[in-house]
């Protein structure tokens, strides 16, 4: 255990660990991290969709890397990778899909437990997620430190709204799901615009079912779906480094192809 939190704080990957030394090391991250971070309210018609913002360093404009949350909402832990996209050197915007959802109207942290997030996200709509990413697009191309071009990916339900979203925005430059799945047609799949990269725990057999069938569609569609298996890794290995050697060698190695996935599809 003290070994996979010394190599995270080292490497500065995205993959601390759920547990509460690694929440502690998320926080103190994201306190001493010298990259801006703000709050910011996106209107959607009648909602308001919160998300969380992070700015790279940089003197030039950059590209906008969306980050969504897996189906426990927008934790500590999704903001952290938030600032990590940041340093790699792009616009980091992570919205709370579950705004306007919690107790009192409120947002992820307003939910009693990471339970209570789920059952609420089990509610959401597709269209309506759809609807808030547009609304999310929108404002975050626009921004003046932005160049234009979007990006988006996520993890676990926030890979499947990655993929998701990649059928129905094709102004999108990249796509990187990490271990989601939707249930797509071929007709889905031949809306994609752009190159999707995949990142999967080799010991997930219910999403890595769906590969075989996406890889050989994606092939007659003429389009461009790259993934990554990492042998013995499990669901959610990110997140979940501390579980086992093999999420943690996964999670090593799956960080640096998703910034070289960046670089060579948004620059800089």
């Amino acid at each position: 255990m003290r070994q996979s939190l010394t190599l995270a704080a080292g490497l500065t990957i995205a993959v601390l660990a759920a547990t509460a030394a690694a929440q502690e090391l998320v926080l103190k991250r994201l306190e001493a991290s010298p990259r801006h971070q703000e709050w910011v309210a996106i209107k959607n018609g009648e909602r308001t969709v919160h998300a969380f913002v992070v700015y790279p360093e940089r003197k030039d404009k950059t590209a906008v890397v969306v980050v969504i949350h897996e189906n426990r909402g927008l934790t500590d832990w999704v903001r952290g990778v938030a600032d990590q996209v940041a340093e790699a050197g792009y616009i980091a915007v992570a919205p709370d899909l579950l705004s306007g959802t919690a107790p009192g109207g409120g947002k992820t942290s307003d939910f009693p437990s990471s339970d209570a997030a789920r059952e609420a996200i089990s509610k959401l709509t597709p269209d309506g997620v759809t609807s808030d990413l547009d609304a999310l697009a929108a404002w975050a191309t626009k921004l003046p430190a932005a160049n234009g071009k979007l990006a988006v990916g996520g993890f676990c339900w926030g890979g499947g709204q990655t993929f998701r979203y990649a059928t129905h925005n094709r102004d999108l430059a990249a796509a990187f799901p990490f271990y989601g799945a939707f249930q797509h047609t071929k007709e889905d799949l031949a809306k994609i615009a752009c190159p999707v990269h995949g990142f999967y725990g080799g010991d997930d057999a219910r999403i890595n079912a769906t590969i075989p069938a996406t890889d050989s569609t994606m092939k007659r569609l003429s389009k461009s779906y790259e993934f990554h298996i990492f042998d013995g890794a499990g669901h959610g290995f990110l997140r979940g480094q501390e579980q086992s050697p093999a999420n943690l060698a996964a999670a090593q190695q799956a960080w640096p192809k998703t910034v070289a996935f960046f670089r060579a599809k948004l620059g800089g």
